[in-house]
């Protein structure tokens, strides 16, 4: 039968990390996705598509569990050419020694290669317990091959190896009770409550420094930055305490190119990650390069945090790099190109400085709390008859058009139903927006009026 994780709601215990390493392709995503019970981390047969860290919650038998998936170890140093792949491999370094329990992915079709015994020897030195999954044990065949290859496994020095299937989920269930029993004893992981965080997303196109500038607020190496334009593909979020506010669940997201630029399916599924993390997210941050022109991708961008109704706010990276030429000529950009998010605060970055962070927290935290304003009905009718007598709606076929009252139904953007006699035409209805946000503020919110069309009864009889 195949094992497959039990996902359960359970608080019980607070959640641990497992860290799951081994070297390029040789099921570590898959076996993360069959862990959690969904693909949220994106496979492929062609090696090093994971990058950087990923994490990923669920439960097991009552125990809450993060795994992190990591990119394939490879046996590059920091003197090697490809610092692309030093890097990976740092990146599986550090999770490695952070994690409570380390699972070492073989794949058990190869048997041992000098990369797997690179990793098992730098495994030897970490303090965590370390279990060695013999991953793809269903392709051999049959048992006596099965046993062969797992014998020759013990080389690793790494202990009795786990068969398992991750692509069929055979295995997974006791590897997962290993796991659970090697857990005695370690560490507590405690982590806030997701409704104790704001959750907050970093978009842009490719190359605009997203990913600089989430090591910058992290404090440290968290995902990988190179010149090349997307190497950060899985959307990466961890928890950070920043100077002026509380704690925030990070995202950083791959660079989103236009559509028809998007080369093979790692890009489109990393595009999926983006878009699916700006819809879990509560306040987005777009990241613009300072240093070169705006563009219509910069447009498209901007569009779809308003549209999916997130809080904005608008990121200048690479400030240090601008000349004065290059700083007139963005305040005319911004009003050409951007002028529909004139309502989100804006910020002047340096992730290689850190200049324009400092604030960072309470401009997210007051976002956040206008993304989530809730205006009385008594207060908000009164707003409504001084802007009606200040502007009255346009007639509709000849007839004057009343606006009875006013009310807000929901927040997170804050959305208002204003209850009319007859059709108003949009431009009346931006009026409104407009008017809501020079009464009110709702900086950095994105506003949702809507009409609903209530005839008059008497007129009706």
């Amino acid at each position: 039968m195949t094992d497959t994780p039990e996902l359960s709601t359970s608080d019980a215990a607070p959640p641990a990390v497992i860290a799951v390493v081994g070297r390029p392709n040789v099921g570590k995503s898959t076996l993360v996705n069959r862990f959690i019970g969904r693909r949220a981390a994106i496979t492929e047969e062609q090696p090093g598509v994971t990058r950087d860290r990923t994490e990923h919650e669920t439960t097991w038998s009552g125990q809450a569990l993060t795994f992190v998936d990591t990119g394939g170890w490879t046996g590059l140093g920091v003197d090697d050419v490809d610092r692309l792949g030093a890097a990976v491999t740092a990146q599986a370094e550090t999770a490695s020694v952070d994690a409570d329990v380390v699972l070492f992915v073989v794949d058990l079709t190869v048997g041992i290669t000098e990369d797997d015994a690179m990793v098992a020897r730098w495994l030897r030195n970490v303090t965590a317990p370390v279990l060695l999954v013999a991953n793809k044990a269903d392709q051999l065949g049959n048992a006596s091959a099965v046993a062969a290859q797992l014998a020759e496994l013990h080389g690793l020095g790494m202990g009795d190896p786990f068969p398992v299937s991750a692509l069929h989920g055979r295995g997974s269930g006791d590897l997962l009770d290993a796991v659970l029993e090697r857990l005695t004893g370690a560490r507590p992981v405690v982590r806030r409550q997701a409704n104790d965080v704001i959750s907050v997303v970093l978009l842009g196109r490719p190359n605009v420094g997203k990913s600089s500038l989430f090591n910058r607020v992290a404090g440290e190496q968290r995902v990988i930055v190179d010149e090349r334009p997307g190497t950060t593909r899985d959307a990466i979020d961890s928890l950070l305490d920043l100077r002026g506010g509380g704690t925030y669940r990070f995202v950083d997201t791959a660079g989103l190119r236009r559509r028809g630029r998007q080369g093979d399916a790692t890009e489109y599924y990393s595009r999926l990650r983006t878009v699916d993390a700006l819809h879990r997210a509560q306040v987005a941050l777009l990241v613009l390069d300072a240093a070169e022109p705006f563009g219509e991708q910069d447009q498209r961008l901007a569009r779809q945090v308003i549209d999916a109704g997130r809080g904005l706010v608008m990121i200048l990276n690479k400030w240090d790099a601008v000349d004065e030429d290059r700083r007139e000529r963005i305040d005319r950009e911004l009003d050409r190109l951007l002028a529909f998010t004139s309502f989100a605060p804006l910020l002047r970055t340096s992730a290689h400085t850190g200049r324009g962070l400092r604030n960072l927290g309470s401009v997210i935290d007051q976002v956040h709390a206008e993304w989530s304003r809730r205006v009385p009905t008594a207060v908000l009718n009164r707003w409504l008859a001084d802007a009606v007598a200040a502007t009255a709606p346009p007639m509709a076929r000849g007839r004057a058009v009343r606006l009875r009252y006013a009310t807000q139904v929901d927040v997170g953007p804050p959305t208002f139903r204003v209850f009319s006699s007859g059709p108003v035409p949009a431009a009346y209805v931006r009026y409104l927006e407009r008017s809501l946000r020079t009464e009110y503020g709702f900086i950095g919110t994105p506003l949702r009026v809507g009409i609903r069309i209530r005839q008059d009864r008497r007129r009706q009889r």
